[in-house]
Protein backbone atom coordinates (compact mmCIF):
# COMPACT_ATOMS: atom_id res chain seq x y z
CA UNK A 1 0.00 0.00 0.00
CA UNK A 2 1.06 3.17 -0.67
CA UNK A 3 0.60 6.09 1.32
CA UNK A 4 0.10 9.77 0.37
CA UNK A 5 1.87 13.10 1.76
CA UNK A 6 -0.63 13.43 4.27
CA UNK A 7 -1.19 9.87 5.13
CA UNK A 8 2.89 9.36 5.55
CA UNK A 9 2.77 12.47 7.93
CA UNK A 10 0.01 10.97 10.05
CA UNK A 11 2.00 7.63 10.35
CA UNK A 12 5.34 9.36 11.39
CA UNK A 13 2.67 11.55 13.68
CA UNK A 14 1.74 8.05 15.23
CA UNK A 15 5.05 6.71 15.49
CA UNK A 16 6.18 9.78 17.38
CA UNK A 17 3.52 9.38 19.81
CA UNK A 18 4.02 5.75 20.47
CA UNK A 19 7.56 6.78 21.43
CA UNK A 20 6.59 9.62 23.36
CA UNK A 21 4.20 7.33 25.41
CA UNK A 22 7.43 5.54 26.30
CA UNK A 23 9.92 7.97 28.18
CA UNK A 24 7.71 8.60 31.32
CA UNK A 25 8.59 5.06 32.40
CA UNK A 26 11.85 5.26 31.63
CA UNK A 27 14.42 4.77 34.73
CA UNK A 28 18.19 5.61 35.25
CA UNK A 29 18.48 1.46 35.71
CA UNK A 30 16.49 0.99 32.19
CA UNK A 31 18.91 3.79 30.27
CA UNK A 32 21.96 1.90 30.88
CA UNK A 33 20.66 -1.31 29.87
CA UNK A 34 21.36 -3.01 26.77
CA UNK A 35 19.34 -2.19 23.20
CA UNK A 36 19.36 -4.28 20.72
CA UNK A 37 22.15 -2.94 18.40
CA UNK A 38 25.19 -4.15 19.39
CA UNK A 39 27.30 -1.87 21.88
CA UNK A 40 24.76 0.62 22.69
CA UNK A 41 22.67 1.28 25.56
CA UNK A 42 18.77 2.63 25.76
CA UNK A 43 20.27 5.70 26.11
CA UNK A 44 22.10 5.42 23.07
CA UNK A 45 19.59 4.65 21.07
CA UNK A 46 17.45 7.08 22.40
CA UNK A 47 19.86 10.02 22.18
CA UNK A 48 20.50 8.77 18.61
CA UNK A 49 16.36 9.30 17.83
CA UNK A 50 16.91 12.93 19.56
CA UNK A 51 19.41 13.77 17.15
CA UNK A 52 17.94 12.24 13.89
CA UNK A 53 14.52 13.62 14.88
CA UNK A 54 16.39 17.12 15.01
CA UNK A 55 18.32 16.93 12.11
CA UNK A 56 15.52 15.80 9.70
CA UNK A 57 13.49 18.36 10.90
CA UNK A 58 15.47 20.88 10.08
CA UNK A 59 15.66 19.83 6.26
CA UNK A 60 12.21 20.81 6.43
CA UNK A 61 12.86 24.20 8.39
CA UNK A 62 15.15 25.01 6.08
CA UNK A 63 13.34 24.18 2.71
CA UNK A 64 10.48 26.14 3.67
CA UNK A 65 13.21 28.94 3.67
CA UNK A 66 14.68 28.30 0.42
CA UNK A 67 17.36 27.09 2.21
CA UNK A 68 19.66 23.59 2.02
CA UNK A 69 21.42 22.92 5.00
CA UNK A 70 23.52 19.41 5.63
CA UNK A 71 22.18 16.54 7.50
CA UNK A 72 24.47 17.13 10.40
CA UNK A 73 26.84 19.90 11.01
CA UNK A 74 30.01 18.27 11.52
CA UNK A 75 29.13 15.08 9.36
CA UNK A 76 28.60 11.60 10.80
CA UNK A 77 31.63 12.54 13.52
CA UNK A 78 29.55 14.97 14.62
CA UNK A 79 26.83 12.24 14.79
CA UNK A 80 28.73 9.94 16.60
CA UNK A 81 29.70 12.12 19.28
CA UNK A 82 26.79 13.69 19.72
CA UNK A 83 24.97 10.39 20.39
CA UNK A 84 27.79 9.47 22.80
CA UNK A 85 27.79 12.35 25.03
CA UNK A 86 23.89 12.26 24.56
CA UNK A 87 23.92 8.97 25.86
CA UNK A 88 26.06 10.03 29.40
CA UNK A 89 22.73 11.98 30.55
CA UNK A 90 20.20 10.51 32.96
CA UNK A 91 16.97 9.55 32.47
CA UNK A 92 15.06 12.74 33.74
CA UNK A 93 17.55 14.62 30.93
CA UNK A 94 16.88 12.23 28.10
CA UNK A 95 13.40 12.12 28.76
CA UNK A 96 13.31 16.20 28.08
CA UNK A 97 15.39 15.98 25.32
CA UNK A 98 13.65 13.65 23.66
CA UNK A 99 10.20 15.65 24.57
CA UNK A 100 11.41 19.09 23.36
CA UNK A 101 12.75 17.15 20.15
CA UNK A 102 9.93 14.98 19.34
CA UNK A 103 7.80 18.77 19.63
CA UNK A 104 10.28 20.46 17.51
CA UNK A 105 9.88 17.38 14.61
CA UNK A 106 5.88 17.93 15.16
CA UNK A 107 5.94 21.61 14.45
CA UNK A 108 8.55 21.44 11.86
CA UNK A 109 6.83 18.17 9.50
CA UNK A 110 3.37 20.25 10.26
CA UNK A 111 4.03 23.41 8.80
CA UNK A 112 5.02 21.63 5.37
CA UNK A 113 2.29 22.24 2.66
CA UNK A 114 0.98 20.30 -0.10
CA UNK A 115 3.65 22.10 -2.71
CA UNK A 116 6.32 21.77 -0.51
CA UNK A 117 7.20 19.01 -0.60
CA UNK A 118 9.55 18.54 -3.65
CA UNK A 119 11.55 20.42 -2.49
CA UNK A 120 15.23 19.90 -2.57
CA UNK A 121 16.73 18.76 0.59
CA UNK A 122 20.56 18.03 1.13
CA UNK A 123 19.30 14.48 2.72
CA UNK A 124 20.53 11.99 -0.12
CA UNK A 125 19.84 15.42 -2.82
CA UNK A 126 16.37 14.39 -2.97
CA UNK A 127 13.38 15.98 -2.59
CA UNK A 128 12.08 17.14 1.23
CA UNK A 129 9.20 13.99 1.13
CA UNK A 130 12.44 11.51 1.33
CA UNK A 131 13.77 12.94 4.57
CA UNK A 132 10.18 12.49 5.97
CA UNK A 133 10.09 9.08 4.82
CA UNK A 134 13.37 8.91 6.59
CA UNK A 135 12.32 10.12 10.07
CA UNK A 136 9.26 7.07 9.46
CA UNK A 137 11.92 4.41 8.95
CA UNK A 138 14.44 5.92 11.83
CA UNK A 139 11.38 6.63 14.35
CA UNK A 140 9.50 2.95 13.68
CA UNK A 141 13.01 1.05 13.42
CA UNK A 142 14.97 2.50 16.26
CA UNK A 143 12.32 2.47 18.97
CA UNK A 144 11.84 -1.47 18.44
CA UNK A 145 16.02 -0.78 19.04
CA UNK A 146 15.38 1.04 22.10
CA UNK A 147 13.71 -2.72 23.85
CA UNK A 148 11.17 -0.69 25.75
CA UNK A 149 7.58 -2.68 24.65
CA UNK A 150 7.51 -2.24 20.72
CA UNK A 151 9.15 -4.93 18.44
CA UNK A 152 9.28 -5.38 14.81
CA UNK A 153 5.77 -7.65 14.94
CA UNK A 154 4.26 -3.96 15.71
CA UNK A 155 5.23 -2.68 12.57
CA UNK A 156 2.42 -1.92 10.28
CA UNK A 157 1.72 -3.08 6.84
CA UNK A 158 1.97 -0.05 5.66
CA UNK A 159 5.99 0.61 7.18
CA UNK A 160 6.84 -3.19 6.33
CA UNK A 161 5.90 -2.30 2.57
CA UNK A 162 7.66 1.06 2.78
CA UNK A 163 10.83 -0.44 4.60
CA UNK A 164 10.89 -3.63 2.09
CA UNK A 165 10.61 -0.54 -0.75
CA UNK A 166 13.45 1.23 0.59
CA UNK A 167 15.89 -2.02 1.58
CA UNK A 168 15.68 -3.47 -1.85
CA UNK A 169 18.74 -2.97 -2.34
CA UNK A 170 20.13 -4.92 -0.14
CA UNK A 171 19.57 -8.07 -2.39
CA UNK A 172 22.56 -10.03 -2.98
CA UNK A 173 24.60 -9.90 -6.17
CA UNK A 174 23.42 -12.57 -8.65
CA UNK A 175 19.91 -13.51 -6.85
CA UNK A 176 16.56 -12.63 -7.45
CA UNK A 177 15.24 -12.53 -4.23
CA UNK A 178 11.44 -13.30 -3.64
CA UNK A 179 9.29 -12.63 -0.30
CA UNK A 180 6.71 -13.91 -0.04
CA UNK A 181 4.15 -13.51 3.14
CA UNK A 182 2.74 -16.32 4.35
CA UNK A 183 0.25 -14.48 6.51
CA UNK A 184 -1.13 -11.93 3.68
CA UNK A 185 -1.01 -11.04 -0.06
CA UNK A 186 2.49 -9.54 -0.26
CA UNK A 187 5.19 -11.07 -2.63
CA UNK A 188 8.10 -9.10 -4.24
CA UNK A 189 11.13 -9.86 -5.81
CA UNK A 190 13.97 -7.87 -5.51
CA UNK A 191 17.36 -7.87 -7.85
CA UNK A 192 17.09 -9.56 -11.47
CA UNK A 193 20.19 -12.27 -11.09
CA UNK A 194 19.77 -15.56 -12.46
CA UNK A 195 19.73 -17.40 -9.63
CA UNK A 196 16.28 -17.50 -7.81
CA UNK A 197 16.12 -17.55 -4.16
CA UNK A 198 12.69 -17.37 -2.42
CA UNK A 199 12.19 -16.62 1.40
CA UNK A 200 8.88 -16.73 3.28
CA UNK A 201 7.17 -15.87 6.49
CA UNK A 202 5.21 -13.64 8.38
CA UNK A 203 5.52 -9.78 6.93
CA UNK A 204 7.14 -8.30 10.19
CA UNK A 205 9.41 -11.04 10.35
CA UNK A 206 10.93 -10.64 6.35
CA UNK A 207 10.99 -6.88 6.97
CA UNK A 208 12.95 -7.37 10.10
CA UNK A 209 15.07 -9.82 8.53
CA UNK A 210 15.98 -7.36 5.99
CA UNK A 211 16.21 -4.54 8.06
CA UNK A 212 18.87 -6.41 9.81
CA UNK A 213 17.16 -6.66 12.97
CA UNK A 214 15.37 -10.10 15.17
CA UNK A 215 12.57 -11.47 13.23
CA UNK A 216 10.26 -12.86 16.08
CA UNK A 217 11.08 -16.22 13.93
CA UNK A 218 13.52 -16.43 11.27
CA UNK A 219 12.07 -16.52 7.62
CA UNK A 220 12.58 -19.99 5.70
CA UNK A 221 14.32 -20.16 2.69
CA UNK A 222 13.11 -22.73 0.19
CA UNK A 223 16.56 -23.53 -0.70
CA UNK A 224 17.65 -23.86 2.94
CA UNK A 225 20.05 -21.43 4.27
CA UNK A 226 19.26 -17.66 4.29
CA UNK A 227 21.31 -15.12 1.85
CA UNK A 228 23.73 -12.85 3.07
CA UNK A 229 22.60 -9.00 2.74
CA UNK A 230 24.10 -6.72 0.61
CA UNK A 231 24.77 -3.56 3.31
CA UNK A 232 21.78 -0.88 3.95
CA UNK A 233 21.50 1.37 1.26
Amino acid sequence: MTLTQDGLRDAVFAAEDRLRALLPGLTDAAAREPSALPGWSRAHVLSHLEGVGLALARQAEFALRGERVDVYDGGRPARDAGIEAGAQRDAAALRAALTAALDRTRAAWAAVGPADWDRPVRYREGPLRGALAAWWREAEIHTADALLGPTPADWTRAFCGHALDFLAPREPSGIRLVLVATDGPERRALGTGAEEVVVRGPLTDLTAWLAGRAPTAPPRADAGRLPQLDPWP
